[in-house]
């Protein structure tokens, strides 16, 4: 398709979508008030560019500590220079963009220079999928490589592999737990090779890479858990479903079920980048397709521990979908809902303006680790609350089908 064709219907809206980003510094997610680009970006358009500006600022600063043998230091930049040249990359969705390409290979160039400094290793994995493709995965491991427990991290529809842990603040590492990030259909190294985000092709890809986790020595194949967020916890649920080899599961920061809101009520970017990680130009063939895109029906065949962690007012979840995908569950199962919050669970004030990650990773190394779950259990983690783990029990007000205000 053209460049200058529309893909959706939606598409006449891109000055909305210019202006607010102009306004409010963010093309999605617009209850937040914090920017999410690092300069002002006037439209959509300056997107890549001003990530690619800050991804060069941060690459210098890292290179010059590494030069002068500060790792630690250098660390923490590059890994600012990863965060920086993903973000520059995603935008441009179209494929074999030449512009997309070598911002993708700067952020597979800084990946490589931050393990050079890392304070652990951080191995690159090819796991074989279909017609001699890969998915691409980076596999944290503890210092001492020992045998532990191994959560596989399934990002969202704008993460990578690259987005979650963070190599100088990795949850998972401080808590005795080995963690692999995947570049599943649609994501990352997958959109380079053309693998799509469609059918079952994620929960084949998660069972690919769980089978290949069991072959490591490092890994204790019996403590394999998932950790999903924003379209990942679609993901992680339909794979959960699909495959019963985890320990346990915890698919947070919600969209558990992406049919009903992101792709007709939210930012239009949204629908624009899915279409483009499906392979889709053909705006009717992606509506039949992504009218499948759900849980229900597949909720109740999760045979593991779940944890489902959502905002009060998630625009991309409304809680009455969450409290009946709660419903569907037949497991040990446990739900917080974050009071006033939307849908990115990053810095908020709830958890003392900690990301929801240490929480939910705390949960996982419990229901691993400790093997302690709960039986049926919905918290409500207040704003000036004690978290998740204290008295905060709470029945939602609103059942399936109805509107929670």
């Amino acid at each position: 398709m053209p460049v200058n064709e529309l893909r959706t219907r939606r598409d006449n809206q891109q000055w909305m979508l210019d202006l607010a980003l102009n306004m409010r510094g963010r093309v999605q997610n617009f209850e937040r008030d914090d920017q999410e680009t690092p300069k002002r970006a006037h439209n959509y358009r300056m997107l890549p560019k001003m990530w690619r500006q800050k991804g060069e600022h941060d690459e210098a600063l890292a290179k010059q500590a590494q030069k002068q043998g500060f790792n630690a230091t250098a660390c923490e930049h590059y890994d600012h220079a990863v965060e920086a040249y993903r973000m520059s990359q995603h935008p441009i969705f179209y494929d074999d963009n030449p512009v997309k390409m070598r911002t993708y290979d700067k952020l597979c160039e800084m990946v490589d220079r931050r393990s050079e400094v890392a304070p652990y290793p951080v191995e690159r994995v090819e796991v074989p999928f279909d017609d001699g493709k890969t998915i691409s995965c980076l596999l944290h491991l503890l210092p001492d490589r020992r045998k532990a427990p191994c959560v596989i991290y399934v990002p969202g529809m704008d993460q990578t592999k690259e987005a979650f842990p963070k190599v100088m603040n990795n949850q998972a590492i401080a808590r005795g737990m080995h963690i692999l990030s995947m570049d599943g259909p649609g994501q990352g190294s997958s959109n380079m090779q053309k693998i799509r985000a469609v059918g079952d092709n994620y929960e084949r890809a998660g069972a690919a890479v769980i089978s290949y986790l069991e072959s490591r020595e490092e890994v204790d194949s019996d403590r394999i858990g998932i950790y999903g967020v924003s379209m990942g916890s679609y993901w992680s649920l339909r794979l959960a479903s699909y495959d019963h080899r985890m320990a346990a599961i915890a698919s947070g920061v919600a969209c558990f079920n992406p049919n009903n809101t992101i792709f007709s009520q939210s930012s239009p970017r949204f629908k624009q980048v899915f279409m483009y990680m499906a392979g889709m130009e053909d705006e009717d063939e992606f509506d039949k397709m992504a009218v499948e895109m759900t849980v229900k029906g597949y909720a109740d065949k999760i045979e593991c521990p779940t944890l489902l962690v959502t905002g009060e007012f998630d625009p991309l979840c409304p809680l009455e979908d969450a409290v009946e995908v709660y419903g569907d569950l037949t497991v040990n199962k446990e739900m917080w809902v974050v009071e006033d919050q939307f849908h990115p669970l990053w810095g908020i004030p709830n958890l003392g303006n900690l990301d929801c990650h240490h929480y939910i990773i705390d949960w996982l190394q419990r229901a691993m680790v400790d093997g302690k779950t709960e039986k049926d259990r919905i918290a409500y983690v207040a704003n000036g609350g004690d978290g998740p783990f204290g008295d905060c029990e709470w029945e939602p007000t609103v059942g399936p089908g109805q509107a929670y205000f």
